[in-house]
């Protein structure tokens, strides 16, 4: 009897204790908005906000300062556009080989060894980009900066592969065996299945894989900062230094920049608008998989 009546004050405390748990994630993600926004406000009373957005120089930190974002954002998304070239093919590819062609040892053997690549800090691919990849570009194309777009967008491609790779598989493993039975049934061959019955079956789960590794990719830091530079620019070429968003924040956070200056503020200015993208990806990823989610009994 004392034990059952143990047992139902555990029962009756349990909800207190995940409600309160789950009430910190919560009050820590409004924390953070608040944070952004009230020193966001400061900056932009001292900045229009049509020339944060739309001016083509970021120079902040020079005696005659320009605060136009333009520049940071094209380096963001310069190293976004060099990351899924190389992370959408090789992690679709391995997603779709793990799914329908491996056994399910190799399945087994294979997909843990390329999770390890998610556990490699990302400090670690800064230093691989710098030392391993620009060289290799540099030997083929002799003008190419020490610190440039190509080199660190690729890593950051790399990346990103276990995660859109892991998601995809894991879409294309929901699919019901019923399906790729039938389409056999018909006469298909293994690519068709794959190609035309699982694919598209598990569209909603691929396409969301895609936009959070993107998403992943935009967000990215120490990368960025060890390999690409730090010298913003509209120029796009991808052979020359820039500077992302993730990577001003870090460099300027670093420096004597004085508390509470219109300098020091551009942190925040620049990180909200980095929430607001990756937010924006975040629910578009979510729209696409309910729109085209497929439910299986």
């Amino acid at each position: 009897m004392q034990k059952k009546k143990g047992n139902n004050s555990l029962d009756r405390l349990m909800p207190i204790i995940l409600a309160i748990i789950a009430g910190i994630s919560v009050l820590t993600t409004i924390g953070i908005v608040v944070i952004l926004i009230t020193e966001s406000a400061g900056f932009f009373q001292a900045v229009s906000i049509i020339e944060f957005l739309t001016g083509t120089e970021w120079t902040p930190l020079f005696a005659d300062p320009k605060f136009g974002i333009l520049p940071l954002i094209m380096g963001t998304f310069m190293i976004t556009l060099v990351a899924s070239i190389v992370a959408l093919p090789i992690g679709f590819g391995s997603a779709i080989y793990l799914s329908e062609y491996a056994p399910k040892k190799v399945r087994n053997f294979l997909k843990p060894i390329l999770e390890i690549l998610a556990g490699i800090p990302t400090i670690v691919y800064g230093f691989f980009a710098l030392t391993f990849i620009t060289p290799i570009i540099k030997l083929v194309i002799p003008q190419t900066d020490l610190f440039n777009a190509l080199s660190a967008g690729i890593v950051v491609g790399i990346m990103i592969i276990p995660m859109i790779s892991s998601l995809s598989e894991d879409a294309m493993n929901a699919v019901p065996n019923s399906l790729r039975y039938a389409a056999y049934a018909m006469g298909s061959t293994k690519l068709e299945v794959a190609l035309k019955v699982v694919v598209p079956a598990a569209f909603s789960g691929i396409v969301a894989s895609f936009v959070l590794g993107l998403s992943r990719a935009i967000g990215e830091t120490m990368i960025v900062t060890l390999a690409a530079g730090a010298l913003p620019n509209i120029d796009f070429d991808f052979l020359k230094s820039i500077q992302t968003m993730t990577a001003y924040i870090v460099t300027t956070s670093q420096g004597d920049t004085a508390y509470g200056s219109v300098e020091y503020r551009t942190i925040y200015a620049v990180g909200i608008t980095l929430f607001v993208i990756t937010l924006l990806m975040n629910i578009l990823a979510g729209y696409i998989s309910r729109k085209f989610r497929e439910e299986y009994e």
